[in-house]
């Protein structure tokens, strides 16, 4: 039989067991409201920018507004299986742990869809927690938002200079005018930037960026011929 120490002893072990089980249930519910709630509406701000001692610039522009180019930009520089993957490039993922174990400069092997995770509820920087968080939140958005939505917060929300965010800020920083009549080059230039936002220029670019903007306007060729952005037409 039980004794009155054993029964009270369970009872605080279950006590202790349901905090930490009402805290999982908070965070799933809170992940799934903001997940739907950012489906219809633009994030109003982010971690990086709240934390960004630069400031905030950035201007929304929805996905119809801006010039095709720019999205087909983004697929050429960051993620040519964009529309193929379900939020996960394993073949780029591979990779890059592969290059990232040989030394030398960092690679990274995340898709559009996880850098939209990570820039609308998350904060920058690695670390097993923040990857695992991304890794929910990305399954999150394939699921609730589809392609077309990704990529339309992704442009929005992702630095594109110091304390400038989205492709509408950049444009109208470095080419004086709106994301909607980019040329094909000025497009390739923003997504140029987008992997070091603080370390690029878009207009007079360096030699590194110059060059990879160069790299990226003849794949956009490539991404409009081979229909690379037909989820997001």
């Amino acid at each position: 039989m039980m004794t009155v120490k054993a029964r009270r002893s369970g009872s605080r072990w279950r006590g202790l067991l349901r905090w930490p089980l009402r805290i999982l249930a908070a965070f799933v519910l809170l992940s799934f409201f903001l997940v739907l709630l950012y489906r219809f509406v633009p994030p109003p701000v982010t971690i990086t920018m709240l934390l960004d001692p630069n400031g905030i610039t950035k201007e929304w522009m929805g996905i119809d507004e801006m010039d095709p180019d720019m999205p087909r930009a983004a697929i050429a520089a960051e993620d040519g299986k964009f529309c193929t993957h379900h939020g996960f490039d394993v073949d780029a993922i591979a990779k890059a742990a592969i290059h990232n174990a040989s030394g030398g400069r960092i690679r990274g092997g995340s898709t559009i869809s996880q850098q939209t995770a990570k820039n609308v509820f998350l904060w920058q920087g690695g670390g097993f927690v923040r990857k695992g968080l991304e890794a929910w939140f990305t399954m999150l958005i394939e699921a609730g938002w589809g392609k077309r939505r990704i990529m339309e917060v992704y442009l929005n929300v992702a630095e594109t200079g110091i304390g400038t965010y989205g492709v509408q800020a950049g444009a109208i920083r470095y080419f004086h005018h709106g994301a909607g009549r980019l040329t094909r080059t000025e497009a390739a230039r923003i997504a140029a930037v987008l992997p070091l936002p603080k370390k690029r220029a878009a207009i007079a670019p360096g030699g590194f960026t110059r060059r990879y903007g160069n790299t990226i306007a003849a794949r956009i060729g490539v991404v409009q011929r081979d229909r690379l952005d037909g989820c997001i037409n």
